[in-house]
């Protein structure tokens, strides 16, 4: 039984940072590609970071020297970084896992229940 749980979620004013945490369980995660993505009310779903198996991260343009991705394999969590945190930063953020790093959602077998960040 595969579960990503996240937490670390919440409102911040701008300019402002948040930790979100991904709490992976029930598979080998090292063997999986682990991103974070986030969806807005009224928008698609879009990557926002993602590492692979061999720690290579990668960054949407949007969020690119603002946010880092990072994973503990000890701890099996997965963990984002928001700094300059802006209102359009505003949207569910979603942990998923797949086997193949890329921005699109389909290629992603799981997902987490979302946590919200909202930025004011």
């Amino acid at each position: 039984h595969v579960q990503l749980v996240e937490s670390g979620g919440g409102s911040v004013q701008s300019g402002g940072s948040l930790t979100l945490s991904c709490q992976a369980s029930g598979y080998a995660r090292g063997s999986y590609c682990m991103s974070w993505f986030r969806q807005a009310p009224g928008k698609e779903r879009e990557g926002v970071a993602a590492m692979d198996s061999d720690g290579t991260a990668s960054y949407a343009d949007s969020v690119k020297g603002r946010f880092t991705i990072s994973r503990d394999n000890a701890k099996n969590t997965l963990n984002l970084q928001m700094n300059s945190l802006q209102p359009e930063d505003t949207a569910m953020y979603y942990c998923a896992a797949g086997t193949r790093c890329t921005w699109e959602p389909r290629w992603y077998n799981y997902w987490g229940q979302g946590t919200q960040v909202t930025v004011s």
